[in-house]
């Protein structure tokens, strides 16, 4: 079995953006292209370049109370939101915390046909499995692929992560621990049935995360 790798890209310029998924998509099947750390004006243009690669791309726009970098309202990221699934990238990243509350959002996203990964991270702690459970209950009425994310300070907690995936039928599902207690649980989601597992070039986009060079070392992986 293949086990398959998503780069995530955080760079401030457009022309960076592009340069640097170039590079990326000879080293992993995926790319995930950070938009909350580019300017609000370059979006547009980033897309125009990226857009012949985007069935390979997935796209996120997190907002600071999410641990992202996006620098305008939140009128202006629901608008760049849905510029983006209208382009119809592999998958567009949405916020449990951002959908559930916008039925607007949600119907607009639905009537584009663009899968959606419905995530959640938890940057301080891991909730209780029970706790766990029905989150990722709720989420996946709004998308089969759920991405939840807690912050381990244990390795019991990177193992309730992964317990997660025991749920029978329950595919598409990416389930992880962030920290150093975490990152073993970035390698094994892949053995567990993630589609992919997120990787840097180099230096780490989120903390635990592991080099795309390293996984495949791991994992014998071959591209």
């Amino acid at each position: 079995m293949k086990y398959k790798t998503c780069v995530s890209i955080a760079e401030k310029t457009p022309l960076k953006v592009k340069q640097t998924t170039k590079i990326a998509l000879k080293k992993s099947d995926y790319i995930e292209v950070r938009f909350d750390f580019l300017k609000v004006e370059d979006i547009p243009k980033t897309l125009e370049l990226i857009k012949k690669d985007l069935n390979k791309i997935v796209c996120t726009l997190r907002p600071k109370t999410e641990g992202g970098q996006f620098p305008g309202n939140e009128n202006e990221r629901i608008a760049i939101i849905k510029l983006i699934a209208e382009y119809n990238p592999y998958l567009l990243d949405i916020e449990f915390n951002t959908i559930k509350k916008n039925a607007a959002l949600a119907k607009f996203l639905k009537s584009t046909k663009t899968k959606l990964l419905i995530s959640w991270h938890d940057f301080k702690k891991t909730p209780s499995t029970l706790e766990l459970r029905k989150k990722m209950k709720d989420m996946s009425r709004f998308s089969n692929f759920v991405k939840i994310v807690s912050t381990a300070k244990s390795t019991d907690d990177s193992t309730r992560m992964l317990e997660l995936y025991s749920k029978k039928g329950k595919k598409n599902l990416i389930s992880f621990s962030m920290g150093d207690f975490g990152r073993i649980s970035r390698i094994l989601c892949l053995y567990l049935g993630s589609p992919y597992t997120y990787v840097s070039l180099g230096k780490a986009v989120a903390p635990g995360q592991f080099s795309v060079d390293e996984i495949k070392k791991i994992t014998n992986l071959k591209k």
